[in-house]
C-alpha cells in the first residue's frame, strides 16, 4: 500500500467536530442535544446578503478575479474605513473564509521549520494549518485565573528564538472571549519591532464586543510592514457557509505574494461575494450587525450567570466573541467528559455537547479540566443547557468516585 505524507501524520483533527458522530447517535436514540460546542450562530443570515445572491443578474457563474470582485473589494474598503481603518483596494484580498486568510498569512511569512508564537488556548485550526506547512507552533500559555490576559514582555520574549518569524492571535479571542487592551497589544508591537516579526491578528469577532472596544493591529502605524489582518464574515453576519474572508496588510511585498497564492487556487466564491457587496451596500447594515451583537450580549450575560452558579467554576466574564472557556475542578479529562455527556448521560432525555479544553492547547496536559462553551442558542436554551451541564458534572464526579472505590 502506498504511504501517506508525513505532513499529515501528526494531524489530530478538530476537537470541536470529532464528536459529531456521538451527537448524531444520541439524537437517533431520541435524546435532545443542546449544542454549545461550535461557533455557529443560530440567527438568520441578513436578507440583504441573501437577496444579493438570489437576485444576482448574471448569465454565467464565472470565476472572479483571484483577489476578489472589484465591487466586493470596494465594499470591504468602505467597511474598514467605517471602522477607522483606511486601506486601499490593493491592500485587501478576498479569501475563502478566514481559514484561508490565516493559511495564506502563515505560508507567506514562514518557511518549514520556522516558528510562530500563539497564545494558548487557541483556535485549533491554527495548529493544523501550521503542521501542514511544516511550521512549528510555540505556545504562550495564558490562564483562566486572570482571564487569559497576555503575559508581560519578559515572559513573551522568553519564547522568542532565532527561528521565530511571527506572532498569531485572535482578538477578541476564540476560545477565551478575551479582549486585549491597547497596553497588551503594545507589548506585541514592541517585540515585533525589536525582533522583526510579523504579527497576524485574527479579528473575526471585531464587532462582538460587550465591554470596551476591539483594537485592530492595523491601527498601529509603526507596525505597517509587520501587521497582517485576518478577517471573515462568517460570524459577523451569521454566514459561516458563505466562505468569505479577508486578508489585509500595508506591506506591498506581502500582498503581492498573497496575490500569487490566491491565483494558485483561482478565485473565491462569486455568489457569496455578490451577497457581501449587497449587504455592505445596504444602508441598515450597521443596524443589522448591532442587533446581532445585542442578542449575543444578552446571551453572554445569561450564560455567565448560569455558569457562575456551578460550584468551584473558574471563569472570568468574557468581553468579546461568543465563547466562555471555563475551568471545572470536577473534570479530570475534558475529552472523556465530553464523550460521556453524549454516550452515558441524559436528564429527562436531554444532554449537552461541549468542546473539550484539551483540543485548544499545544502544551501536553493542559486543558484537561477546562471546556469551551459557545453561547449561540436562545437564552432559555442556554440556561437549560448549563443546568444539564451542572447535573452532568455532579453525576460524572459521583461515577468517578464509585469507580475509584470499586478499584
Amino acid at each position: 500500500m502506498p504511504k501517506l505524507s508525513q505532513r499529515t501524520a501528526k494531524l489530530t483533527g478538530s476537537p470541536i467536530r470529532k464528536m459529531a458522530p456521538l451527537a448524531m447517535k444520541a439524537t437517533e436514540e431520541g435524546k435532545t442535544v443542546y449544542h454549545l460546542n461550535i461557533g455557529q450562530p443560530d440567527i438568520p443570515t441578513p436578507r440583504a446578503f441573501m437577496d444579493g445572491v438570489r437576485l444576482a443578474d448574471i448569465d454565467v457563474l464565472s470565476y472572479s478575479p483571484s483577489r476578489g470582485l472589484p465591487k466586493t473589494l470596494e465594499a470591504l474598503r468602505n467597511y474598514y474605513a467605517d471602522n477607522s481603518l483606511e486601506l486601499s483596494s490593493t491592500e485587501l484580498s478576498v479569501t475563502i473564509g478566514g481559514s484561508e486568510a490565516f493559511t495564506f498569512a502563515l505560508q507567506a511569512t514562514l518557511d518549514p521549520g520556522e516558528e510562530v508564537i500563539i497564545p494558548e488556548p487557541f483556535y485549533p485550526n491554527y495548529l493544523g494549518n501550521s503542521q501542514l506547512a511544516g511550521i512549528k507552533v510555540v505556545p504562550l500559555t495564558t490562564h483562566a485565573e486572570n482571564g487569559f490576559r497576555l503575559p508581560n514582555v519578559r515572559e513573551i520574549e522568553e519564547v522568542i528564538t532565532p527561528r521565530t518569524r511571527a506572532i498569531l492571535f485572535s482578538n477578541p479571542g476564540n476560545p477565551t472571549g478575551v479582549l486585549y487592551t491597547e497596553k497588551e497589544l503594545a507589548r506585541i508591537v514592541e517585540l515585533a519591532l525589536k525582533h522583526d516579526l510579523f504579527v497576524i491578528s485574527d479579528e473575526v469577532y471585531r464587532e462582538y464586543v460587550y465591554e470596551g472596544k476591539a483594537i485592530s493591529i492595523l491601527s498601529f502605524p509603526e507596525l505597517s510592514q509587520h501587521a497582517i489582518l485576518v478577517d471573515s464574515i462568517s460570524k459577523r453576519i451569521s454566514a459561516c457557509g458563505a466562505r468569505i474572508g479577508t486578508i489585509a496588510s500595508r506591506n506591498k511585498e506581502l500582498m503581492t505574494t498573497i496575490t500569487k497564492m490566491a491565483q494558485s487556487r483561482l478565485s473565491p466564491p462569486t455568489l457569496s461575494q455578490l451577497g457581501l457587496a449587497a449587504f455592505l451596500s445596504d444602508k441598515s447594515y450597521k443596524e443589522t450587525i448591532n442587533t446581532m451583537i445585542n442578542k449575543f450580549h444578552s446571551r453572554r450575560d445569561a450564560m455567565y450567570k448560569a455558569v457562575q452558579g456551578i460550584p468551584g467554576v473558574i471563569c472570568r466574564r468574557p468581553a468579546g466573541a461568543f465563547y466562555m472557556f471555563a475551568k471545572f475542578p470536577q473534570i479530570d479529562d475534558s475529552e472523556c467528559f465530553a464523550r460521556w455527556l453524549l454516550t452515558d448521560f441524559d436528564f429527562d432525555g436531554e444532554t449537552v455537547m461541549i468542546a473539550p479544553g484539551t483540543g485548544f492547547y499545544q502544551t501536553p496536559g493542559k486543558g484537561k479540566d477546562e471546556i469551551r462553551l459557545a453561547y449561540v442558542l436562545e437564552e432559555e436554551k442556554i440556561i437549560r443547557a448549563v443546568s444539564l451541564l451542572e447535573k452532568g458534572l455532579t453525576k460524572y464526579k459521583a461515577t468517578k468516585l464509585l469507580v475509584g472505590a470499586a478499584g
